[in-house]
């Protein structure tokens, strides 16, 4: 957390655009050399602002090893997005965070560790994806899963060699529909989570998904369906969250606030909350 943020959790930073990167049709990645650095977890958020227009929250999409250096995937889809995807090198725009516990990566030394991604939801994982890919000695196994509609919505195809080269990782992708000159998987995503218990030793395991509501809750019925137990499911909840501090009520499942006590959340914590999908 920078100095500021510890001082007044709402004062931002002022941060100016060192790269856009188009990423799919819809999808930008936003890049920021900053000079007041910002340690965070991976899954841990921040609220990037476009000065006298407003803020939203994104979980950063770079590593968080490299906290001088801040990258944060958006989806074109209201307001302020609609804006930054009209702002390009060297605008301003307004950093404050980060908040949120981040996921637990102090559990998985020795485990198989699954990642099930759709859409714009590979943007808040791959920052985790940056820190397994630091600690595959120290890891079985990882499993990269990820789904998008077309094949011109998958995210950071750019990566998918790389990420693949390492000894202990596997990587499938798909879309939901077939389209001409598409060689790969085709299927929602929790269709490549058919073979699962035999890509990973499930008691030995922990997953963690992002992206839509409705692909969450499927993700989540077709995990436990392979034998994963409710503690070994994180779910990155982000909806919702304004403050960032649990001061504004917006954001809660059950007596959680997705910004203070997630937005990673432990299945288990949360299943038995009416509004948890």
């Amino acid at each position: 957390m920078t100095q500021a943020a510890e001082a007044n959790p709402y004062a931002p930073q002022v941060a100016r655009l060192s790269r856009v990167i188009d990423e799919t049709p819809t999808i930008k990645t936003f890049c920021f050399d900053l000079e007041q650095p910002m340690e965070f977890r991976a899954g841990q958020f921040v609220q990037l602002g476009v000065p006298g227009l407003g803020e939203a929250p994104f979980t950063p999409s770079s590593s968080p090893l490299e906290p001088g250096h801040l990258e944060v995937t958006v989806l074109r889809t209201g307001g302020v997005t609609e804006r930054l995807h009209r702002m390009g090198e060297g605008d301003v725009c307004t950093l404050r965070g980060p908040y949120g516990k981040g996921y637990p990566v102090e559990k998985l030394e020795g485990k198989d560790v699954v990642v099930v991604g759709g859409g714009v939801g590979l943007a808040p994982l791959r920052a985790l994806i940056h820190v397994l890919l630091s600690m595959t000695d120290r890891l079985n196994k990882v499993v990269i899963k990820n789904g998008a509609r077309e094949s011109a919505e998958l995210l950071f195809r750019r990566q998918y060699d790389e990420w693949a080269a390492h000894d202990k990782v596997s990587f499938e992708m798909t879309i939901d529909a077939p389209e001409p000159g598409w060689a790969g998987h085709v299927g929602v995503v929790t269709t490549v989570l058919e073979d699962l218990p035999n890509e990973v030793n499930v008691p030995n395991s922990y997953a963690f998904s992002c992206g839509p509501e409705i692909m969450l809750r499927f993700v989540t019925f077709a995990l436990l369906e392979k034998g994963f137990q409710p503690e070994q499911i994180y779910l990155s909840m982000n909806r919702r969250m304004s403050c960032g501090i649990g001061k504004c009520g917006r954001c809660n499942i059950g007596p959680y606030y997705l910004c203070k006590d997630g937005p990673d959340m432990c299945y288990a914590q949360i299943k038995d909350y009416p509004n948890v999908f």
